[in-house]
Protein backbone atom coordinates (compact mmCIF):
# COMPACT_ATOMS: atom_id res chain seq x y z
CA UNK A 1 0.00 0.00 0.00
CA UNK A 2 1.33 3.44 -0.94
CA UNK A 3 2.32 6.00 1.67
CA UNK A 4 1.60 9.51 0.41
CA UNK A 5 3.28 12.67 1.65
CA UNK A 6 0.01 13.67 3.28
CA UNK A 7 -3.57 12.50 3.62
CA UNK A 8 -6.62 14.68 4.06
CA UNK A 9 -8.05 14.76 7.55
CA UNK A 10 -11.77 14.04 7.54
CA UNK A 11 -14.35 13.75 10.30
CA UNK A 12 -16.38 10.57 10.78
CA UNK A 13 -18.69 10.11 7.80
CA UNK A 14 -21.82 10.17 9.94
CA UNK A 15 -20.75 13.43 11.60
CA UNK A 16 -20.39 15.23 8.27
CA UNK A 17 -23.67 13.80 7.00
CA UNK A 18 -25.41 15.08 10.11
CA UNK A 19 -23.83 18.52 9.64
CA UNK A 20 -25.02 18.88 6.04
CA UNK A 21 -28.41 17.15 6.41
CA UNK A 22 -30.34 20.37 6.94
CA UNK A 23 -29.01 21.74 3.65
CA UNK A 24 -31.42 19.37 1.90
CA UNK A 25 -34.25 21.12 3.73
CA UNK A 26 -33.19 24.72 3.24
CA UNK A 27 -31.54 24.24 -0.21
CA UNK A 28 -29.36 27.23 0.79
CA UNK A 29 -25.96 25.88 -0.21
CA UNK A 30 -23.97 29.07 -0.93
CA UNK A 31 -24.16 32.86 -0.56
CA UNK A 32 -23.44 33.36 3.15
CA UNK A 33 -25.72 30.69 4.53
CA UNK A 34 -26.04 29.47 8.11
CA UNK A 35 -23.04 27.12 7.92
CA UNK A 36 -20.86 29.90 6.52
CA UNK A 37 -21.88 32.26 9.30
CA UNK A 38 -21.43 29.64 12.02
CA UNK A 39 -18.00 28.59 10.73
CA UNK A 40 -16.89 32.22 10.49
CA UNK A 41 -17.87 32.90 14.11
CA UNK A 42 -16.17 29.71 15.29
CA UNK A 43 -12.93 30.72 13.57
CA UNK A 44 -13.02 34.14 15.22
CA UNK A 45 -13.32 32.43 18.59
CA UNK A 46 -10.70 29.78 17.90
CA UNK A 47 -8.14 32.25 16.52
CA UNK A 48 -9.03 35.06 18.96
CA UNK A 49 -9.10 37.46 16.03
CA UNK A 50 -11.62 40.28 15.44
CA UNK A 51 -12.32 39.77 11.73
CA UNK A 52 -12.43 36.72 9.48
CA UNK A 53 -13.50 36.66 5.84
CA UNK A 54 -13.96 33.24 4.24
CA UNK A 55 -13.02 32.24 0.69
CA UNK A 56 -13.41 29.36 -1.71
CA UNK A 57 -9.61 28.89 -1.60
CA UNK A 58 -6.52 30.41 -0.08
CA UNK A 59 -5.15 31.80 -3.33
CA UNK A 60 -8.19 33.99 -3.96
CA UNK A 61 -8.06 35.02 -0.32
CA UNK A 62 -4.53 36.35 -0.86
CA UNK A 63 -5.38 38.05 -4.15
CA UNK A 64 -8.44 39.67 -2.60
CA UNK A 65 -6.67 41.08 0.44
CA UNK A 66 -3.91 42.47 -1.80
CA UNK A 67 -6.61 44.20 -3.85
CA UNK A 68 -8.31 45.48 -0.71
CA UNK A 69 -5.11 47.19 0.41
CA UNK A 70 -5.25 49.36 -2.75
CA UNK A 71 -1.57 49.11 -3.64
CA UNK A 72 -0.43 51.22 -6.60
CA UNK A 73 -0.05 49.38 -9.90
CA UNK A 74 3.60 48.67 -10.49
CA UNK A 75 4.38 48.75 -6.79
CA UNK A 76 6.96 46.38 -5.36
CA UNK A 77 6.31 43.67 -2.79
CA UNK A 78 9.17 42.10 -0.86
CA UNK A 79 8.63 38.39 -0.45
CA UNK A 80 10.43 35.06 -0.52
CA UNK A 81 10.96 32.75 -3.50
CA UNK A 82 10.91 29.76 -1.11
CA UNK A 83 7.15 29.32 -1.22
CA UNK A 84 4.33 27.77 -3.21
CA UNK A 85 3.44 29.26 -6.60
CA UNK A 86 0.35 30.95 -5.17
CA UNK A 87 2.28 33.55 -3.18
CA UNK A 88 4.18 34.96 -6.14
CA UNK A 89 1.30 34.52 -8.58
CA UNK A 90 -1.03 36.52 -6.32
CA UNK A 91 1.42 39.41 -6.29
CA UNK A 92 1.95 39.45 -10.06
CA UNK A 93 -1.73 38.91 -10.91
CA UNK A 94 -2.44 42.00 -8.78
CA UNK A 95 -0.23 44.15 -11.01
CA UNK A 96 2.62 44.26 -8.52
CA UNK A 97 6.28 43.26 -8.80
CA UNK A 98 7.77 40.66 -6.45
CA UNK A 99 11.18 41.48 -5.02
CA UNK A 100 12.80 38.30 -3.75
CA UNK A 101 14.49 38.20 -0.35
CA UNK A 102 16.60 35.30 0.86
CA UNK A 103 15.64 33.00 3.74
CA UNK A 104 17.35 31.94 6.95
CA UNK A 105 19.19 28.66 7.16
CA UNK A 106 17.68 27.59 10.47
CA UNK A 107 13.92 27.90 9.89
CA UNK A 108 13.54 28.73 6.14
CA UNK A 109 11.47 31.86 6.76
CA UNK A 110 12.31 35.20 5.17
CA UNK A 111 15.58 36.71 6.43
CA UNK A 112 14.40 39.90 8.12
CA UNK A 113 17.97 41.25 8.23
CA UNK A 114 17.96 41.44 4.41
CA UNK A 115 14.58 43.11 3.91
CA UNK A 116 15.57 46.72 4.52
CA UNK A 117 18.22 46.72 1.79
CA UNK A 118 15.53 45.78 -0.74
CA UNK A 119 13.17 48.64 0.08
CA UNK A 120 12.80 51.35 -2.58
CA UNK A 121 10.39 54.21 -3.18
CA UNK A 122 8.15 51.69 -4.99
CA UNK A 123 7.89 49.27 -2.05
CA UNK A 124 4.31 49.08 -0.84
CA UNK A 125 4.20 45.82 1.09
CA UNK A 126 6.02 42.87 2.58
CA UNK A 127 4.52 39.40 2.16
CA UNK A 128 6.47 37.02 4.41
CA UNK A 129 5.63 33.31 4.52
CA UNK A 130 5.33 31.17 7.65
CA UNK A 131 6.98 27.98 6.39
CA UNK A 132 6.15 24.41 7.52
CA UNK A 133 4.49 25.84 10.62
CA UNK A 134 7.60 27.88 11.51
CA UNK A 135 6.88 31.54 12.22
CA UNK A 136 8.65 34.56 10.72
CA UNK A 137 10.39 37.10 12.95
CA UNK A 138 7.20 39.01 13.69
CA UNK A 139 8.73 41.82 15.74
CA UNK A 140 11.57 42.67 13.35
CA UNK A 141 9.31 42.67 10.29
CA UNK A 142 6.79 44.92 12.03
CA UNK A 143 9.53 47.41 12.97
CA UNK A 144 10.68 47.61 9.36
CA UNK A 145 7.11 48.03 8.10
CA UNK A 146 6.42 50.86 10.51
CA UNK A 147 9.72 52.58 9.71
CA UNK A 148 8.94 52.67 5.99
CA UNK A 149 5.13 52.87 6.22
CA UNK A 150 4.49 49.68 4.25
CA UNK A 151 1.86 47.01 4.81
CA UNK A 152 2.53 43.46 5.98
CA UNK A 153 0.38 40.60 4.72
CA UNK A 154 1.39 37.20 6.02
CA UNK A 155 1.04 34.13 3.86
CA UNK A 156 0.06 31.93 6.80
CA UNK A 157 -1.10 29.01 4.66
CA UNK A 158 1.08 26.57 6.64
CA UNK A 159 0.35 27.92 10.09
CA UNK A 160 -3.27 27.34 11.02
CA UNK A 161 -3.32 26.30 14.66
CA UNK A 162 0.15 27.72 15.28
CA UNK A 163 0.76 30.24 18.07
CA UNK A 164 3.68 32.54 18.81
CA UNK A 165 3.95 33.59 22.46
CA UNK A 166 0.45 32.10 22.87
CA UNK A 167 -1.00 34.36 20.15
CA UNK A 168 -2.38 32.86 16.94
CA UNK A 169 -0.56 33.73 13.72
CA UNK A 170 -3.90 35.13 12.56
CA UNK A 171 -3.16 38.29 14.52
CA UNK A 172 0.10 39.62 13.06
CA UNK A 173 0.73 42.22 10.39
CA UNK A 174 -2.11 44.01 8.62
CA UNK A 175 -3.62 40.69 7.56
CA UNK A 176 -2.92 36.96 7.52
CA UNK A 177 -4.09 34.51 4.87
CA UNK A 178 -4.83 30.87 5.68
CA UNK A 179 -5.31 28.04 3.21
CA UNK A 180 -7.81 25.33 4.04
CA UNK A 181 -6.80 23.11 1.13
CA UNK A 182 -7.31 19.37 1.48
CA UNK A 183 -3.57 18.83 2.05
CA UNK A 184 -3.36 21.19 5.04
CA UNK A 185 -3.50 20.31 8.75
CA UNK A 186 -6.99 21.83 8.77
CA UNK A 187 -9.14 21.71 5.67
CA UNK A 188 -12.54 22.68 4.34
CA UNK A 189 -11.96 20.48 1.24
CA UNK A 190 -10.83 23.64 -0.53
CA UNK A 191 -11.05 26.99 1.16
CA UNK A 192 -9.25 29.85 2.80
CA UNK A 193 -9.60 32.87 5.02
CA UNK A 194 -8.19 36.32 5.66
CA UNK A 195 -7.86 37.49 9.27
CA UNK A 196 -7.33 41.18 10.10
CA UNK A 197 -7.88 43.82 12.78
CA UNK A 198 -9.07 46.75 10.64
CA UNK A 199 -12.85 46.41 10.55
CA UNK A 200 -13.08 48.92 7.69
CA UNK A 201 -11.85 46.11 5.42
CA UNK A 202 -14.90 43.92 6.07
CA UNK A 203 -17.14 45.53 3.45
CA UNK A 204 -14.31 45.93 0.95
CA UNK A 205 -13.37 42.26 1.12
CA UNK A 206 -17.01 41.22 0.86
CA UNK A 207 -17.40 43.47 -2.20
CA UNK A 208 -14.37 41.96 -3.89
CA UNK A 209 -15.42 38.35 -3.27
CA UNK A 210 -19.12 38.78 -4.19
CA UNK A 211 -19.29 40.94 -7.32
CA UNK A 212 -19.65 44.18 -5.32
CA UNK A 213 -23.34 43.42 -4.86
CA UNK A 214 -25.09 45.38 -2.08
CA UNK A 215 -28.64 44.35 -2.90
CA UNK A 216 -30.91 42.99 -5.63
CA UNK A 217 -30.63 46.22 -7.63
CA UNK A 218 -27.40 47.75 -6.35
CA UNK A 219 -23.82 46.86 -7.34
CA UNK A 220 -21.17 49.28 -6.11
CA UNK A 221 -17.86 47.53 -6.83
CA UNK A 222 -16.30 45.59 -9.70
CA UNK A 223 -15.81 42.41 -7.71
CA UNK A 224 -15.35 38.75 -8.53
CA UNK A 225 -16.60 35.50 -7.07
CA UNK A 226 -14.59 33.84 -4.29
CA UNK A 227 -17.27 32.78 -1.83
CA UNK A 228 -16.99 29.71 0.37
CA UNK A 229 -20.01 27.42 -0.04
CA UNK A 230 -22.00 25.66 2.66
CA UNK A 231 -20.50 22.22 2.11
CA UNK A 232 -16.99 23.62 2.61
CA UNK A 233 -18.09 25.48 5.72
CA UNK A 234 -19.71 22.34 7.11
CA UNK A 235 -16.48 20.41 6.62
CA UNK A 236 -14.65 23.20 8.46
CA UNK A 237 -17.11 23.05 11.35
CA UNK A 238 -16.56 19.30 11.67
CA UNK A 239 -12.77 19.35 11.26
CA UNK A 240 -12.40 22.18 13.78
CA UNK A 241 -13.84 19.87 16.45
CA UNK A 242 -11.01 17.40 15.81
CA UNK A 243 -8.14 19.82 15.19
CA UNK A 244 -6.43 19.51 18.57
CA UNK A 245 -6.39 15.72 18.24
CA UNK A 246 -5.11 16.03 14.67
CA UNK A 247 -2.17 18.14 15.82
CA UNK A 248 -1.47 15.85 18.79
CA UNK A 249 -1.18 12.83 16.49
CA UNK A 250 1.02 14.72 14.03
CA UNK A 251 3.31 15.65 16.90
CA UNK A 252 3.83 11.97 17.72
CA UNK A 253 4.85 11.30 14.11
CA UNK A 254 7.25 14.27 14.09
CA UNK A 255 8.82 13.16 17.38
CA UNK A 256 9.35 9.65 16.01
CA UNK A 257 11.11 11.02 12.95
CA UNK A 258 13.38 13.11 15.17
CA UNK A 259 14.25 10.12 17.32
CA UNK A 260 15.19 8.05 14.29
CA UNK A 261 16.94 10.62 12.10
CA UNK A 262 18.61 13.12 14.43
CA UNK A 263 21.85 11.15 14.78
CA UNK A 264 22.45 10.59 11.07
CA UNK A 265 25.35 12.66 9.75
CA UNK A 266 24.65 15.27 7.09
CA UNK A 267 20.91 15.21 7.67
CA UNK A 268 19.52 18.53 8.86
CA UNK A 269 16.15 18.63 10.62
CA UNK A 270 14.22 21.86 10.87
CA UNK A 271 14.83 23.79 14.07
CA UNK A 272 12.12 23.86 16.72
CA UNK A 273 11.38 27.51 17.41
CA UNK A 274 11.27 29.08 20.85
CA UNK A 275 7.86 30.41 21.93
CA UNK A 276 6.14 28.68 18.99
CA UNK A 277 3.50 25.99 19.35
CA UNK A 278 3.73 24.16 16.04
CA UNK A 279 1.00 22.42 14.09
CA UNK A 280 3.46 19.84 12.68
CA UNK A 281 2.20 20.54 9.19
CA UNK A 282 5.27 19.13 7.43
CA UNK A 283 8.43 17.23 8.21
CA UNK A 284 11.19 18.70 6.02
CA UNK A 285 14.65 17.14 5.92
CA UNK A 286 17.73 18.64 4.27
CA UNK A 287 20.17 16.09 2.86
CA UNK A 288 23.70 17.51 2.74
CA UNK A 289 25.78 14.39 2.09
CA UNK A 290 27.09 14.32 -1.52
CA UNK A 291 26.20 10.60 -1.67
CA UNK A 292 22.98 10.62 0.38
CA UNK A 293 21.37 13.24 -1.85
CA UNK A 294 17.80 14.48 -1.73
CA UNK A 295 17.05 13.17 -5.21
CA UNK A 296 18.46 9.71 -4.48
CA UNK A 297 16.41 9.43 -1.29
CA UNK A 298 13.32 10.65 -3.17
CA UNK A 299 13.79 7.95 -5.82
CA UNK A 300 14.59 5.24 -3.27
CA UNK A 301 11.42 5.97 -1.30
CA UNK A 302 9.35 6.08 -4.46
CA UNK A 303 10.59 2.61 -5.41
CA UNK A 304 9.00 1.45 -2.14
CA UNK A 305 5.72 3.28 -2.97
CA UNK A 306 6.54 6.01 -0.45
CA UNK A 307 5.90 9.42 -1.96
CA UNK A 308 7.82 12.28 -0.38
CA UNK A 309 7.79 15.79 -1.87
CA UNK A 310 10.50 18.18 -3.03
CA UNK A 311 8.85 21.13 -1.34
CA UNK A 312 9.63 23.88 -2.30
CA UNK A 313 11.41 23.10 -5.54
CA UNK A 314 12.09 24.91 -7.73
CA UNK A 315 12.05 28.41 -6.28
CA UNK A 316 9.25 30.56 -7.67
CA UNK A 317 11.90 32.96 -8.99
CA UNK A 318 13.07 30.09 -11.21
CA UNK A 319 9.67 29.53 -12.81
CA UNK A 320 9.70 29.92 -16.57
CA UNK A 321 6.88 32.47 -16.37
CA UNK A 322 9.02 34.83 -14.25
CA UNK A 323 12.23 34.91 -16.23
CA UNK A 324 11.19 38.28 -17.63
CA UNK A 325 11.55 39.80 -14.14
CA UNK A 326 14.79 41.70 -13.69
CA UNK A 327 15.31 40.26 -10.20
CA UNK A 328 14.43 36.63 -11.04
CA UNK A 329 17.99 35.54 -10.34
CA UNK A 330 18.18 32.74 -7.81
CA UNK A 331 21.89 33.39 -7.27
CA UNK A 332 20.78 36.48 -5.31
CA UNK A 333 18.98 34.22 -2.83
CA UNK A 334 21.67 31.57 -2.31
CA UNK A 335 20.30 30.05 0.90
CA UNK A 336 16.84 29.64 -0.60
CA UNK A 337 18.38 28.04 -3.69
CA UNK A 338 20.51 25.66 -1.61
CA UNK A 339 17.62 24.58 0.59
CA UNK A 340 15.31 24.08 -2.40
CA UNK A 341 17.84 21.73 -3.99
CA UNK A 342 18.42 19.67 -0.83
CA UNK A 343 15.07 19.55 0.96
CA UNK A 344 12.57 16.73 1.05
CA UNK A 345 9.30 16.67 2.97
CA UNK A 346 8.66 13.21 4.38
CA UNK A 347 5.14 11.81 4.81
CA UNK A 348 3.28 13.15 7.82
CA UNK A 349 -0.38 13.02 8.74
CA UNK A 350 -2.40 12.15 11.82
CA UNK A 351 -3.10 8.55 10.86
CA UNK A 352 0.41 7.68 9.68
CA UNK A 353 1.45 4.74 11.83
CA UNK A 354 4.68 4.83 13.78
CA UNK A 355 5.56 1.53 12.11
CA UNK A 356 5.43 3.27 8.75
CA UNK A 357 7.57 6.09 10.13
CA UNK A 358 10.11 3.48 11.26
CA UNK A 359 10.01 1.91 7.79
CA UNK A 360 10.73 5.26 6.12
CA UNK A 361 13.56 6.00 8.54
CA UNK A 362 15.10 2.55 8.08
CA UNK A 363 15.19 3.04 4.31
CA UNK A 364 16.99 6.35 4.79
CA UNK A 365 19.37 5.13 7.50
CA UNK A 366 20.06 1.93 5.56
CA UNK A 367 20.99 3.93 2.47
CA UNK A 368 23.18 6.13 4.69
CA UNK A 369 25.04 3.10 6.02
CA UNK A 370 25.50 1.82 2.49
CA UNK A 371 26.88 5.18 1.36
CA UNK A 372 29.23 5.29 4.35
Amino acid sequence: MSILVTRSSMPPFEEYCEEIKELWNTRWITNNGEKHQLFQSQLKEYLHTPNVTLYTNGHLALENVIEAMCFPKGGEVITTPFTFASTTHAIVRSGLTPVFCDIKFDDYTIDESKIEALITEKTCAIIPVHVYGNVCNIEAIQQIAEKYAVKVIYDAAHSFGVTYKEVSTANFGNASMFSFHATKVFNTIEGGAVCYSDSSLVQTLNDIKNFGIHGPEKTLYVGGNAKMNEFQAAMGICNLRHLDEEIRKRKLVAERYRQQLSDIDDIKLIAEQENVQSNYAYFPVVFEDPLLTRDKVFDLLREQSIFARKYFYPLTSEFECYQMLSNADSSKTPIAKYISEHILCLPIYADLSLEDVDKICEIISGFHRKCG
